[in-house]
């Protein structure tokens, strides 16, 4: 890592309760949590940024929603994001067949059109040398109403910083996914593009 974490202590008191409630959650706090805790506004607005974009009333299929922040964590060489996001689609679909052929996911009929076009929508927004067409966004149109591509919009952009951040500050898997495509030099075995 390439800012340190500060014992529990050290944090504001307001702050505890989310700690509290990742331990709870995960069996333990969560390593970007306490980076961008070291900025507590910053951290408040985060974490309530990710709460309303992963609300149960979500318009967007938990499972979809996964398999995008695992797409976009891939992209971005996020350990940590791999990690995490990937146990909980691994979860959300009751298999890891599809965290395992993601990163090939053109070539895998594991993935339904409505996932592959959102697929699509993910890369082109994430990797710099793509961008979205209105040919993409009429295909997008076709599974989606205009607030739903707004959600999913919001969800690809939040994933981008959130496994930008902890790219950069290399935060480490915390041993949340067994797949063996993991590993501690990369996101995955096969690099993303």
């Amino acid at each position: 890592m390439r800012v340190a974490e500060k014992p529990i202590n050290q944090y504001p008191w307001y702050l505890r309760p989310f700690f509290w409630n990742q331990k709870r959650k995960y069996g333990q706090v969560l390593k970007p949590a306490l980076i961008w805790a070291r900025v507590p506004k910053l951290f408040a607005a985060i974490a309530v940024l990710y709460g309303v974009l992963d609300r149960l009333s979500s318009p967007i299929d938990p499972s979809l929603r996964s398999l995008i922040t695992v797409r976009v964590s891939q992209i971005n060489w996020c350990l940590f994001c791999v990690d995490i996001n990937s146990s909980v689609l691994a979860k959300r679909t009751g298999s890891m067949a599809k965290v395992e052929a993601l990163e090939q996911w053109q070539q895998s009929d594991l993935f339904s059109p409505k996932e592959r076009i959102v697929l699509q929508y993910v890369e082109a927004i994430t990797y710099t040398d793509q961008q979205v067409n209105d040919d993409l966004m009429n295909r997008l149109g076709e599974y989606f109403d205009e607030d739903e591509i707004v959600e999913i919009t919001g969800l690809i952009a939040f994933q981008n910083l959130s496994s930008k951040f902890n790219s950069a500050l290399d935060l480490p898997a915390q041993g949340f996914c067994r797949s063996p495509h993991l590993t501690t030099t990369g996101t995955t075995k096969n690099k993303a593009k």
